[in-house]
């Protein structure tokens, strides 16, 4: 029933059709005051008081209807109640009408109180409304934790010149966008906002503050943990330091006051807080969701999960079982879209790879909440989901970092429940991707600690505590370790002939591993030998067309082009191209990369033409096949641009092998071993064009980079060492270059031995050098 109808029922019917009881009405109402009752100015609702340490921040309210929204405990009513109460004491506004939004009922009880006071009558939600938008007098109504958009609607205040509405809400609802309205995103503290907070509620006590830096990332700005942690230190007289082990050990609820001593009006703890937006987006549509798709988060990183792990299979089973109904992808993504609208999450589709983020007291406070029991089977969904969208090429870095972060979060909360009954696959594929992303050293000290954990938990002679021995051997080996690598890898042989005998596949494998480090290590001989044998075996047991039996006849032919004559190595790249074609297909990356090396070897052998075509041909297919940023694309790229270089055609080289560069410096970043590689040949390719000066300096570039990541007796620093010499002697420079390679000669000798080629060359260069110097000189 229409409520500007004289009558005694007093109404205000919502958008649902349900009747709402406001208060009495017993007729027409003048909105204008009369000439002898002015109320003006007045306040209506209680204005919470401004914190003792309010933090001033920049002014977020400046038009006429904002609209300020938020998670909860960011301070957004502070804000409100500040605003509120300045306007007033300036005498900006004669009408201050604070409403607790909580619901629609409130709002209308709300607005006929003010109504009431404003015209000396029984008033209504209408008569407010009706004259704020008539009345001259500078107005402001502050809506104040609404908990839906449509509660207000047919209730927003009007638009008017005179007037401000200020509106506190956790949603961010499209329905919340409207005509001349302003959404405001209030965020956490910033650094210096949280530590002149800490700072000005211990103000009589600075022996608490040490170490306020910390805590304030601990509880990550957020003013509503800020607040009840200054109180327990106050209480309890804990110094930060104090208070952050207790924080890191201790559920939220164990170190914060009881509700009674909570500063500041503060009227619900951190945990609490955020009960109330959790329960409201469980109940918006699809309804069930919101709750499950949040516990998922918060086993992850905070700083951005993909939302594919929330449309994963193993994410959908559980949110299934949750609703008990089936629930797809959409679902999922509609699911998180309530959370993004209570701002318990932000969902950001631009941001590539990070599109959802939480903030880590949310995760928390999520966490607190759960049994014990519950962790396990959580943090075993959230890791099988990162697996299930774990890319089986890794072409994107920026997904690999993240996925990697948000393993590494997992672990730090998951712990031992990634281990039962074994190692999760999802901690395997994060060392794996450190690898293929360059961080060797970083891939073996991440395999050190997941080793600690599985001999702990699994056993020394557990299958997966030996395969990250494996894959720890073969980092160390990457980072510069051969001859550590190499002893690792001869333990564990010894280990799986023991348990798994002679013909098992891990077996062989470690051999095969063997073999590489015998030939880095500058035993091509030993390394012939050891693939001869494995390739051997790998016939008899599992047969030539088994991938790994390819794999060995591919890594043997390598090794012996060292040394065998050009028809005979073509011959055997020929007949390793052939098998690859008739087991794994033409596009597969293997296949790619044995067509690459048959070209590089018919150039090796004379023909430039031939190695030429079929490098732009194999390119072409690359492209078509793995795409423009897959590994091999790139590594088939760099070969073409030196095969140019060999043919003479210098420009083309130079431009051809600097695309590849900044494709490879966008893609895997200037740190990457293969971005190294591309700017040593870079340095190779000016050095063969004659462009002397141009070369030492890029040789001097890659050398730094080389220095700082792989350390000065990493074999491709060396390397690149060697090359910066022969450009100095070509320069001329004599002296300079025989400097080079004495200093270079010492440190090969420590590094590799007096048997290894590296070495002997090395020395060989040194003496003609010598020579040439004292010819010069005499």
């Amino acid at each position: 029933m229409s409520d500007d109808l004289p009558t005694v029922s007093n109404s205000v019917e919502d958008t649902s059709g349900q009747v709402v009881q406001v208060g009495a009405v017993y007729g027409d109402i003048n909105l204008h005051q009369s000439a002898n009752r002015n109320p003006l100015p007045l306040r209506a609702g209680l204005i919470p008081l401004r914190a003792a340490s309010f933090q001033e921040r920049a002014n977020l309210i400046t038009d006429r209807v904002t609209v300020l929204f938020g998670m909860g405990g960011v301070g957004k009513t502070q804000l409100a109640a500040d605003h509120a109460e300045r306007r007033w004491e300036a005498g900006d506004v004669e009408l201050l009408v604070w409403v607790t939004a909580s619901s629609r009922e409130a709002i209308v009880s709300a607005y006929a109180d003010a109504a009431t006071k404003l015209t000396g009558q029984p008033g209504s939600a209408r008569t407010l409304l009706e004259w704020l938008a008539t009345t001259t007098a500078p107005w402001l109504v502050v809506l104040d934790d609404l908990r839906t958009p449509a509660d207000l609607a047919q209730l927003w205040p009007p638009s008017s010149s005179n007037g401000q509405v200020v509106v506190t809400t956790r949603r961010r609802d499209s329905a919340l966008r409207g005509h001349r309205r302003t959404l405001v995103e209030v965020d956490v503290f910033d650094e210096l906002e949280a530590l002149t907070y800490l700072r000005t509620v211990l103000a009589d006590q600075p022996r608490l503050l040490d170490d306020a830096e910390g805590l304030v990332q601990d509880l990550g700005h957020l003013p509503v943990a800020l607040a009840p942690a200054a109180a327990y230190m106050v209480d309890k007289h804990l110094c930060c330091s104090e208070y952050r082990t207790r924080f890191a050990a201790r559920r939220l609820a164990h170190v914060v006051p009881d509700d009674d001593g909570l500063p500041d009006e503060h009227q619900a703890t951190v945990a609490a807080t955020w009960s109330l937006s959790v329960e409201l987006a469980d109940r918006l549509a699809p309804a069930g969701l919101a709750g499950p798709l949040l516990d998922i988060a918060s086993v992850l990183d905070p700083n951005g999960i993909p939302v594919a792990v929330f449309t994963a299979r193993a994410t959908l089973e559980v949110l299934s079982k949750a609703a008990r109904r089936r629930v797809d992808a959409a679902d999922a993504r509609d699911g998180l879209g309530c959370l993004h609208r209570l701002s318990l999450i932000t969902v950001d589709f631009s941001a590539t790879s990070r599109e959802v983020r939480v903030h880590p007291l949310v995760q928390r406070a999520t966490l607190d909440a759960w049994p014990d029991e519950r962790t396990g089977p959580l943090a075993r969904t959230a890791a099988t989901a990162l697996g299930q969208v774990w890319p089986e090429v890794e072409r994107d870095t920026v997904l690999s970092q993240v996925l990697r972060s948000n393993v590494d979060a997992l672990a730090a909360i998951g712990q031992e429940e990634l281990w039962r009954p074994d190692c999760h696959i999802v901690l395997l594929l994060a060392g794996h991707s450190r690898s293929e992303a360059g961080l060797l050293a970083e891939a073996r000290d991440y395999y050190d600690s997941l080793l600690e954990i599985a001999g702990r938990l699994l056993g020394p002679d557990h299958q997966d505590t030996m395969i990250l021995r494996n894959n720890r051997a073969i980092a160390q080996s990457g980072a510069g370790d051969l001859r550590g690598a190499a002893a690792a890898l001869e333990e564990l042989l010894a280990d799986y002939l023991r348990l798994r005998g002679p013909d098992h596949p891990r077996t062989l494998a470690t051999r095969n591993n063997l073999a590489y480090l015998l030939k880095a290590v500058g035993d091509r001989a030993g390394a012939v030998a050891a693939y001869e044998d494995v390739l051997a075996d790998r016939l008899r047991v599992l047969g030539p067309h088994h991938p790994d039996t390819l794999l060995s006849r591919n890594n043997l032919v390598l090794t012996q082009a060292e040394a065998d004559d050009h028809e005979t190595v073509i011959a055997a790249y020929q007949d390793v191209l052939a098998d690859h074609l008739r087991v794994l297909g033409p596009d597969h990356p293997d296949t790619l990369l044995a067509r690459m090396n048959l070209a590089r070897r018919l150039g090796d052998s004379g023909e430039i033409a031939e190695e030429l075509a079929a490098l732009r041909q194999l390119r072409v297919d690359a492209l078509r096949a793995l795409g423009p940023d897959h590994p091999n694309t790139f590594m088939i790229r760099n070969n073409l641009a030196m095969s140019l270089a060999d043919s003479g055609d210098h420009d083309a080289a130079v431009s051809a092998i600097r695309e590849v560069l900044a494709d490879r410096l966008r893609v895997l970043g200037p740190e990457h071993p293969e971005t190294m590689i591309t700017r040593r040949n870079l340095a190779q390719i000016q050095a063969k064009g004659g462009d002397h000066e141009a070369a030492i300096t890029s040789y001097q570039t890659v050398l730094a980079d080389r220095l700082r990541v792989l350390g000065p007796d990493h074999p491709d620093t060396l390397r690149t060492r060697s090359g910066l010499g022969y450009v100095q002697a070509k320069t001329g420079d004599l002296r300079g270059a025989l400097a080079t390679f004495e200093q270079l000669l010492t440190d090969n000798l420590r590094v590799f031995g007096p048997d290894h080629s590296e070495f002997q060359t090395t020395r060989r260069v040194r003496d003609l050098l010598r020579n040439r110097l004292g010819d010069v000189e005499a």
